[in-house]
């Protein structure tokens, strides 16, 4: 039996100002974000708030 792909993904966040320095783990909803995600969360190696971006 073929196991149907669910509506909530996990995807990956990673900084846009330097790229590999800081990456999040977190779950969407394919049906209400169908485009890339865009966040504001913490860089600790800038020690700031910076754009991270979905990447696949």
């Amino acid at each position: 039996m073929a196991k149907s792909k669910g509506i909530r993904i996990q995807v990956i966040l990673e900084c846009t100002e330097v790229p590999g320095s800081s990456r999040y783990v977190t779950t969407k909803s394919r049906r209400n974000t169908p485009n890339r995600m865009e966040l504001r969360k913490y860089n600790p190696v800038l020690r700031k708030h910076t754009v991270h971006k979905e990447i696949k």
